[in-house]
């Protein structure tokens, strides 16, 4: 068989469901193989938006999606998208076509070392340069993609090596298993809990993608010990449940950072540094921290162990929690809950317009069920729903908070209900990140995904507006207009739909999703609360 066939039943054979990407003229051969094939290729309308559906995908599953370009520019297009799964510590494999090997040594049309280029972005990557190691180097890059801490991987495939003959067989898919606690680490890490005065939990993404929310759920009622999350592990513990410190991650103190500032011991769990830098919640670097994680801890002096369990997390945090003498007093947690909950709730009744970030949360927390998903892309509004938006499964509020990445949502969101097309699927984005990859909704109308986009105007980088306005009192070069986003939408042939009044958005979106079609909703949002909220936490003074 050609090199290219054998390399789409290795694909095959690792039973990943969907390909994204644009052809080529140095892919073309893959492509070709493709049409015989029972995987699913999803033509984007650029690079960057395969990367992001492929990325999300991986979020949601703990396994590779793939991701496909030609070489030249449709490469350095994914590069965005591949850096971010990189980051976020999602199991992805890009696949770059590339010049013919007996043109590499010189220069030649669209032609560049690829593997250089995606070395700093990827936990491995490889030239596919002879037809026989193709089993083995796609073996390797979705083992490696899919072994904690999980990445991206990529692999680089010259069109002259496509069209070889080869007589090779796809490769068994094998992970290694995880390893066991050690007692002796158990019975240390239970000494130095049972001895605290006020211990913490800090639940990472890495409890997602290592599916241990349900031990940590059974951790925590177990021991009573008050859990926060980061913004990338919303929904390890629902946010009712009265241990839930709920979200950490503001660079700004929020009332969360009352229980850091209390506690004298952390239990950092599936927690990535880049997620929220320990600096932020062990400035003096004088608290007692236990790792628990699949891979050993990164090295920062904010971050040094009293001691470390690299292993399976939920059995890991079952036999812990059995050496754990429970604690009752919840009052203490009550309170700094109840400073944020009672926001949220208080945002319900708020008529004012345009809306408030927190209206906008509150009306959409009732249009979504449990299991529905919400995709957050970068910006002001990234920072509301990762405070304020409420979840009670993992998995259902996706944020990019490693790499954070504009124009992540609206193809991200195409991944997610390609996924799972019976939820609700909701992207938020800011007028500035929609408008990065707004051309999606060609792909989503072309295939018939009913995704819904909200786009929350404002007519500026609010974010950057922010953080300028924080530190200088003035702002620089953030504002832009817009195009009319509805008749934008209908354009492609979107449902579309324009809030005019802080009650309209509730029966908008409900409408929205009962479309057979893309949606895309036009928000005005009042970013004053902005302002308020940086003046409101910081006066913030800790309950005693």
């Amino acid at each position: 068989m050609k090199a290219a066939e054998l390399f789409v039943k290795c694909l095959e054979r690792e039973a990943t469901p969907f390909l994204f990407g644009l052809p080529g003229e140095e892919n073309m051969d893959v492509m070709d193989a493709l049409l015989d094939s029972r995987l699913r290729f999803i033509l984007t309308r650029s690079e960057q938006a395969a990367a992001f559906m492929a990325d999300v995908q991986g979020r949601l599953t703990g396994k590779a999606s793939v991701c496909l370009s030609t070489l030249g520019p449709g490469a350095t297009n994914l590069v965005t998208g591949v850096a971010d799964a990189n980051m976020d510590s999602v199991p992805l494999v890009a696949v770059t076509g590339q010049a013919g090997i007996d043109r590499l040594h010189k220069e030649s049309h669209q032609a560049m070392d690829l593997v250089a280029l995606f070395r700093p972005m990827t936990k491995y990557n490889a030239s596919l340069i002879t037809p026989e190691i193709i089993p083995e180097v796609v073996r390797k890059a979705f083992k490696v993609a899919q072994t904690e801490r999980y990445g991206a991987t990529h692999i680089d495939f010259p069109e002259d090596v496509a069209k070889m003959e080869v007589y090779e067989e796809p490769l068994i898919p094998q992970q290694p298993r995880d390893s066991e606690p050690l007692l002796s680490a158990i019975e240390k890490a239970a000494e130095c809990i049972n001895n605290a005065r006020f211990p913490i939990l800090l639940a990472g993404n890495g409890v997602i993608r290592n599916q241990a929310a349900p031990a940590l759920r059974r951790f925590v009622a177990h021991t009573g010990i008050p859990c926060a999350n980061t913004f990338m592990a919303k929904g390890v513990l629902p946010f009712n449940d009265p241990f839930s410190l709920l979200a950490v991650g503001l660079q700004a103190r929020d009332y969360v950072n009352c229980g850091f500032d209390r506690a004298d011991v952390v239990i950092a769990v599936g927690y990535d540094l880049v997620e929220y830098p320990p600096s932020r919640w062990n400035p003096n670097c004088d608290k007692k921290i236990i790792h628990i994680a699949r891979t050993p801890a990164e090295v920062d002096k904010h971050y040094q162990l009293y001691c470390g369990m690299e292993a399976n997390i939920g059995l890991t945090l079952d036999e812990l929690g059995a050496k754990i003498t429970p604690r009752g007093d919840t009052r203490y947690v009550k309170t700094l809950r109840d400073m944020i909950l009672d926001e949220l709730e208080q945002s319900g009744t708020d008529s004012s317009f345009p809306l408030k970030p927190q209206k906008i949360l509150h009306e959409v927390r009732k249009g979504m069920d449990d299991h529905d998903i919400l995709l957050s892309d970068v910006g002001a509004h990234k920072l509301w729903i990762a405070r304020m938006y409420p979840c009670n499964e993992p998995n259902t509020c996706l944020i990019s908070n490693g790499f954070a990445s504009m124009g992540i949502a609206l193809p991200g969101s195409i991944g997610a209900k390609l996924l799972y097309p019976e939820r609700r699927v909701l992207s938020i984005n800011g007028d500035g990140g929609f408008l990065m990859n707004c051309q999606e909704l060609e792909t989503a109308v072309r295939y018939n995904v009913p995704v819904v986009a909200l786009v929350w105007r404002d007519n500026t980088f609010g974010l950057i507006k922010w953080k300028q306005h924080n530190q200088y009192g003035r702002y620089s070069h953030v504002d832009f207009g817009n195009p009319d986003i509805v008749k934008f939408a209908e354009s492609f042939g979107c449902a579309a739909y324009r809030v005019e009044a802080a009650d309209e958005l509730r029966p908008i979106l409900e409408e929205a999703f009962q479309q057979n079609r893309p949606a895309v909703i036009d928000c005005p949002v009042s970013y004053e609360e902005n302002e308020l909220l940086t003046e409101r936490l910081g006066k913030l003074v800790c309950p005693l």
